[in-house]
């Protein structure tokens, strides 16, 4: 399953000698196939999936919803008979990385969300299979009724956002299994001749150890099948976290920006030895800013980014630091105690907050008590702030930090989260790969502040310690998908962003349909083999066309 995206001119929609007559007549098919309420070529369901929060969007053919690994199966077989190019979706929550739109314009829509089974569970061995409609919610409440011991890990693209079309875009997310492709074991993989591929052990019958070594014998394929085009995943292997006998999740604020690089090099010690296993995420108080706050227009005289004093004001109303960052230490009740102690010398002289649920829950009560005067009303919001980070840690998911896309947006903040593109906000992401040191983190911030700042808009970013020697370094450009010159610039910023950090070094670690064409620098041996697999195994195009498969420069 290929989660992506939209953005560019329509170059290969059809393939050569393929027609409309035959495409009406593959949709006919379909249709029979399928059932007529899953073939979808209304304008109405056109123009929702052609959406986008990014610059531009595509608009899709149709829109084909299978519920089976057989449908599957057929309707690639229909669809390369005709010329027709599918383009694959979980459930198309992939905003600011192409959300529910295809490559180019005419591609169908395969939209994956009523595959949604959880198709076993292993609470021995801690692992789960899944289909790619089943969002992070629908695990989370099947887990909870279980009572069988095991944490999911959530990402911060919210509660209907699907696992495997996550897993596949290599995302992450909060827990000690944040890297979500190390916890995938074993796939189900639809070619695009009809034929099933089970990676791993999973082709031989009867496979014991099938869902826990996912390398299998002979070549590992798995890796083949994230972030690219070569195959409709209908079917994964998660591996879940046994819930820990003890648990305390950290939270630091340094005041001054030049703290950024003293706090990475603290901590990156802990995360390669071990003592930290979860990832650490390391934000800015933009970051912060964003997710509670709209962008305050008045307060800023019309002006953008945020001016410096207005910022420092916005910090200390929020009680925040230039730098945030958090994290989790689990184990046993020693572990975690003798965890907590090595980072407090670490860091020393700065000093981590401690969450854990009694804590957490004393201060929730001590708010609600104590809400008639400044300290309660202080408390209840220092309780709301971190209540859905916590819960994050511990693999909750949550719609907090879906409120950062429309920072730019020029309505007033809903109560409730809404999906962005119904918000009309605009998000592009950013995010480059960077070697866990400060001064690598100081170079890129050095890169990306003054172009952020030249098109007038703010750099939130998060440094996040995903393994125990690389960030992930994830900033966005926010604006208003209404207002056509911030539409342009966001354009202009992006490309102008994009190349000085490809020159000083820094790909990144997943890209939207703008970033595709970008792909191609370096050695074109890469490039050159990753087109030879895909002509093997799709040699008339079918599936996702352009989707991590850079054109020639």
């Amino acid at each position: 399953m290929l989660l992506m995206t939209s953005g560019m001119t329509p170059s290969r929609s059809q393939s050569a000698g393929a027609s409309a007559a035959d495409h009406a007549h593959a949709l006919e098919q379909l249709s029979r196939l399928l059932g007529p309420d899953n073939v979808l070529t209304d304008a109405a369901t056109l123009d929702r999936y052609g959406r986008t929060t990014g610059v531009r969007g595509t608009r899709p053919l149709a829109v084909v919803r299978p519920a089976h690994t057989a449908e599957v199966q057929e309707l690639v077989r229909i669809a390369g008979g005709a010329g027709l190019k599918l383009y694959p979706i979980s459930r198309g929550r992939n905003w600011g990385y192409g959300d529910a739109g295809a490559w180019e314009d005419g591609q169908v829509i395969v939209d994956l969300g009523r595959m949604n089974q959880i198709c076993e569970l292993n609470a021995q061995l801690g692992y789960v299979v899944i289909e790619p409609g089943v969002t992070a919610q629908q695990l989370y409440e099947y887990l909870q009724q279980a009572r069988c011991g095991l944490w999911m890990d959530a990402t911060g693209a919210g509660p209907e956002a699907s696992l495997v079309g996550n897993t596949l875009d290599r995302g992450f997310g909060h827990t000690p299994y944040g890297d979500h492709v190390l916890s995938c074991c074993g796939m189900e993989v639809v070619l695009a001749d009809g034929r099933v591929l089970n990676t791993g052990f999973g082709h031989y019958q009867n496979a014991q150890a099938h869902r826990v070594y996912r390398y299998g014998v002979g070549p590992s394929l798995d890796g083949l099948f994230s972030q690219s085009n070569l195959g409709i995943v209908t079917r994964i292997g998660l591996w879940l976290m046994p819930e820990p006998e003890d648990f305390a999740a950290f939270f630091l604020f340094v005041p001054e920006d030049e703290g950024l690089e003293r706090i990475i090099d603290r901590l990156e010690p802990l995360r390669l030895d071990g003592t930290l296993r979860s990832a650490i995420h390391i934000g800015n108080d933009l970051r912060v800013i964003s997710a509670r706050l709209r962008y305050p227009f008045d307060r800023a005289g019309g002006k953008t980014p945020l001016p410096p004093e207005l910022r420092r004001q916005l910090r200390r109303e929020l009680r925040i630091g230039a730098w945030n960052a958090s994290g989790s230490i689990c184990g046993t009740r020693r572990g975690v105690a003798d965890a907590r102690r090595a980072l407090c010398r670490a860091l020393h002289p700065i000093r981590p907050l401690f969450v854990n649920d009694r804590r957490l829950a004393l201060a929730g009560r001590l708010a609600r008590w104590l809400g008639f005067c400044l300290f309660g009303r202080r408390l209840a919001e220092q309780v709301e702030l971190v209540e859905p980070l916590y819960g994050l840690l511990k693999g909750i998911p949550t719609n907090e930090p879906l409120h950062g896309a429309t920072w730019r947006v020029r309505d007033p903040r809903p109560r409730v989260a809404p999906d962005p593109l119904d918000a009309h906000a605009g998000l592009i992401w950013v995010s480059p790969v960077v070697p866990s040191t400060g001064r690598h983190a100081r170079e890129v911030m050095g890169i990306i502040e003054p172009i952020y700042h030249r098109h007038g808009f703010d750099a939130p970013a998060t440094f996040t310690m995903i393994t125990e020697r690389a960030m992930c370094c994830v900033t966005n450009i926010s604006f208003d998908r209404r207002l056509p010159e911030e539409v342009e610039a966001a354009g202009r910023c992006y490309e102008e962003l994009s190349d000085a950090l490809y020159r000083a070094g820094y790909p990144p670690y997943r890209t939207g349909p703008m970033g595709m064409r970008k792909l191609r620098q370096g050695s074109e041996v890469f490039w050159d083999v990753v087109g030879a697999i895909k002509k093997a195994l799709d040699p008339h195009n079918t599936i996702s066309p352009g989707r991590y498969e850079p054109p020639a420069l």
